[in-house]
């Protein structure tokens, strides 16, 4: 039998049920598995062997899962601020790839997402970028759940020169790491302005095929609306429903640009929409109608896109501005509350990707995927309600602990797994390269 371990703490959130908060309670782990979630007195006595650890501060509460992100690009976090969308992509972000995109650049920028990832909470990240055997090898090494994106796009990129290629290399992948207990995949046609129809319609095939989703960029702005409307005399996600892709294994990130009978449409077929409200703000997208999806039944999970456009991998700072938004696009204060902002960035999440079996809750049987934030700062007294606070007042510098799978990736808030001035000196050592390459 694996070592038990008793975690105590103040205040318990498990997520699922919802909106409950269980004081002075443990949660039990054998292994990587939770076995016992029970008030603290009687856990003693029923797991009187156990390892025990202590939190009397803290809430403990699932991972959080960043459900969209590109962790390479936190190497090009500052790097082109303050523009629109296809001004940051076509001028700086696409040319810059073009100069530095690489194995080395994909697993050194994400093995610094992962520390920031991890710092703040975050246990599962859904990554869409090229070169992802690189990002996947080093989150299964820091100890990380990942959902590996298998980027498609039609122009030639450093990793693949077309649409077949990006999708064989994508394959193997899957085929080569798709049995380990951390690692997930989506299919990732980089948005439908990007990608042409015959990818698109073997992609649709390959996702009934492997039982996976699709995870795209879709409505993110005004201007692929209308781009698409002249182009193709149907909005985007209209082509997208002809080629077969809406239905239950969509994820769909940004939907900043939705009309109603879109909204009825996504409710009807079980996809899901990934927010992320931070990028959407710097990036002058637009909102995203969140508690109309929420209204029609939509299953909404949270992101913060990538470094170089957010600029940080904060999901404290994503569920605070999900919350506060979505009220006045609302009119009402009671609009997106903050027991719905973090179910959207936990189990909301973990069910865009059908992940929701292994993590996203502290239910017996999952995959022990914990957090512990410390509430004892002044700036988190008094707390009458922990679970609005860690919405409302909380930040990611609370976090003290994590653990995956049952292994503790974070102690005290010092990482187990990744060497932090490694890391540092390689974040340096890249700033200096994109710089002599731009």
């Amino acid at each position: 039998m694996s070592l038990q371990k008793r975690l105590h703490a103040k205040w318990i959130i498990p997520i699922e049920p919802a909106d409950v908060i269980l004081e002075e309670y443990c949660l039990v782990i054998e292994g990587e598995r939770i076995v016992d979630l029970l008030p603290s007195a009687e856990g003693e006595k029923r797991y009187p062997k156990a390892q025990s650890s202590h939190f009397p501060d803290h809430v403990l509460m699932p991972g959080l899962v960043n459900a969209h992100t590109h962790a390479a690009m936190s190497l090009m976090r500052g790097l082109a601020d303050d523009l629109p969308l296809m001004t940051w992509l076509n001028d700086h972000i696409w040319p810059a790839e073009a100069a530095n995109l690489s194995t080395g650049f994909v697993r050194d920028g994400a093995r610094l997402a992962a520390a920031e990832m991890l710092r703040g909470g975050t246990t599962t990240f859904a990554d869409m970028y090229f070169f992802p055997e690189a990002a996947m090898q080093v989150t299964i090494e820091a100890g990380l759940r990942i959902v590996t994106g298998l980027v498609v796009i039609d122009f030639p990129t450093a990793w693949a020169k077309n649409p077949d290629e990006g999708l064989e290399k994508g394959l193997a992948l899957h085929e080569t790491w798709h049995n380990h207990p951390r690692a997930h995949f989506a299919l990732a046609p980089h948005a439908p302005y990007s990608v042409s129809d015959i990818p698109l319609e073997r992609i649709r095939v390959l996702s009934d095929q492997l039982d996976i989703p699709v995870h795209m960029h879709i409505h993110e702005t005004a201007q692929e609306i209308e781009d698409s409307l002249k182009a193709n005399d149907e909005r985007p996600l209209q082509r997208l429903a002809r080629l077969g892709l809406v239905n239950e294994k969509l994820v769909a990130v940004h939907m900043t640009q939705l009309i109603d009978d879109e909204i009825r449409l996504l409710a009807d077929v079980g996809a899901s929409v990934i927010h992320c409200p931070e990028s959407n703000l710097k990036l002058a997208s637009g909102f995203c109608p969140v508690q109309k999806l929420l209204d029609a039944g939509v299953n909404v999970g949270l992101g913060t896109d990538g470094a170089a456009s957010n600029n940080d991998l904060d999901m404290f700072g994503e569920m605070r501005t999900a919350a506060l938004i979505a009220k006045p696009i609302a009119g009402r204060a009671d609009a997106l509350t903050g027991h719905q902002a973090l179910r959207m960035a936990t189990l909301n999440g973990a069910r865009a990707f059908g992940i929701d079996a292994h993590c996203g809750s502290l239910e017996v049987g999952k995959q022990a995927d914990v957090i512990a934030i410390d509430m004892s700062p002044l700036e988190t007294r008094p707390v009458f309600d922990p679970l609005s606070h860690l919405v409302y007042a909380a930040s990611r510098q609370q976090v003290t602990d994590v653990w995956v799978a049952g292994k503790q990736l974070l102690r005290a808030r010092v990482l187990t797994t990744l060497d932090e001035h490694e890391i540092l000196a390689d974040a340096d050592r890249w700033q200096r390269t994109l710089r002599k390459n731009a």
